[in-house]
C-alpha cells in the first residue's frame, strides 16, 4: 500500500500577502460603510434596515417573527443560508459586508434568549447562555473565514465605536464588546478607522495581524485601497531589551497593584458577612427564646 505524498517540497516559496478579513469601524456619517463598500463586488448584509435605500446589492439581516411575535426564522439561519450560496453557488460577488457586527451579535442574544424562555442571558443557569452566544459569534467567523480562504472572498466587519481614555488619552475604540471584538480581530487582518475631522475624511491602520509587504501584495484592487490607510504598511518599531525591560517592569507594577486591590476586596467580604450575621444575630436568638404555643400551654398546666 503506497501513501500519498502530502508534504510540500522542502524549498522557500514566494508567499502572497493579500489580506481578506477586515474590522472597520467609526462614528455615524464617518466614511466606515463607504469605504467598505469600496471593496470589490460587495454583499452588504445589513442590520439597520436600510438595505433598500442603498446601491450596493443587500440583505436585510434580522429575526423574522411570525403574527405571534416570536421568532419563524432566526438571523443565525438566515445567515447560515447565505454563507452557503456564497460558498457553493455560481456568483460574481467578491466582498461581504457584516454592516454592523455589533447588532449582529445582538440578534443572536435575541434569539438565545427567547428559545431559553428568559430575559437576559446571564438568566440561563450555569453560564450556559455565554456560552450559546460565544460559539454562535465564533462559527459565524469561521464560516466567514472558510468563505476568504477557499472562494477568496474579503470579509469586512463593521462597527461603530467608543471613546476610552488612556493615559490622559482619547482613543477611539469598536464598539463591539472586548470579548466579541477578540474573537473578530483575532481572525482579521487589519482594523481600520474611519473618522470625518473637519471636512476631510481620514483612514487609520490601528491594528494589524502582521507587517504587510506592499509588494506582496497580489490584488492591485485590495493594495489601491490600502494605499488610502495611513499606516497600512507601516513596519512595527523593533523593541530594544532597555525598553522591553522597562515595559515588563510596569506591567508587573500593575499586576501588584490589581493584585492589591483583589486581596483587599477578598478580605472586606466576610468581614461584611460577620457584620451582617452580627446585625441579625440578638433577633434570631429572640425569636429562638420566644416561648411556643406549646411551651405556654405546658406552663398553664403546672402552675395549676
Amino acid at each position: 500500500m503506497t501513501l500519498t505524498n502530502i508534504l510540500p517540497p522542502n524549498k522557500k516559496k514566494k508567499p502572497k500577502e493579500t489580506p481578506r478579513n477586515f474590522v472597520i469601524f467609526g462614528g455615524t456619517m464617518e466614511g466606515k460603510t463607504y469605504f467598505s463598500e469600496e471593496f470589490p463586488n460587495p454583499l452588504n448584509l445589513n442590520t439597520d434596515g436600510n438595505a433598500d435605500m442603498i446601491e450596493t446589492p443587500s440583505i436585510n439581516i434580522r429575526n423574522e417573527r411570525g403574527r405571534d411575535g416570536r421568532i419563524t426564522k432566526p438571523a443565525s439561519e438566515h445567515l447560515a443560508d447565505i454563507i452557503a450560496a456564497l460558498e457553493t453557488q455560481e456568483h460574481t460577488y467578491e466582498t461581504v459586508v457584516i454592516d454592523v457586527i455589533d447588532d449582529i451579535v445582538t440578534l443572536f442574544e435575541q434569539e438565545i434568549c427567547e428559545e431559553h424562555g428568559v430575559k437576559s442571558i446571564g438568566d440561563i443557569a450555569w453560564g450556559k447562555g455565554h456560552q450559546l452566544l460565544g460559539m454562535a459569534v465564533r462559527v459565524l467567523v469561521m464560516r466567514l473565514k472558510e468563505l476568504s480562504m477557499t472562494r477568496k472572498m474579503n470579509i469586512n466587519y463593521v462597527s461603530r465605536f467608543n471613546i476610552i481614555e488612556e493615559n490622559d488619552v482619547e482613543k477611539y475604540i469598536p464598539s463591539l464588546p472586548i470579548k466579541w471584538l477578540n474573537i473578530v480581530n483575532g481572525n482579521s487582518d487589519y482594523m481600520i478607522l474611519c473618522r470625518k475631522v473637519g471636512k476631510n475624511y481620514i483612514r487609520r491602520a490601528v491594528d494589524k495581524r502582521k507587517n504587510f509587504d506592499r509588494d506582496l501584495v497580489d490584488d492591485e484592487r485590495i493594495l489601491n485601497l490600502l494605499d488610502t490607510v495611513s499606516g497600512a504598511f507601516d513596519r512595527s518599531q523593533r523593541t530594544n531589551i532597555k525598553q522591553q525591560e522597562q515595559i515588563v517592569k510596569e506591567l508587573e507594577e500593575q499586576e501588584k497593584v490589581q493584585q492589591a486591590i483583589r486581596q483587599r476586596e477578598r478580605d472586606q467580604s466576610p468581614k461584611d458577612e460577620t457584620k451582617a450575621k452580627e446585625e441579625t444575630g440578638p433577633k434570631e436568638e429572640t425569636e429562638q427564646k420566644s416561648p411556643t404555643p406549646r411551651r405556654r400551654r405546658r406552663r398553664a398546666v403546672e402552675q395549676k
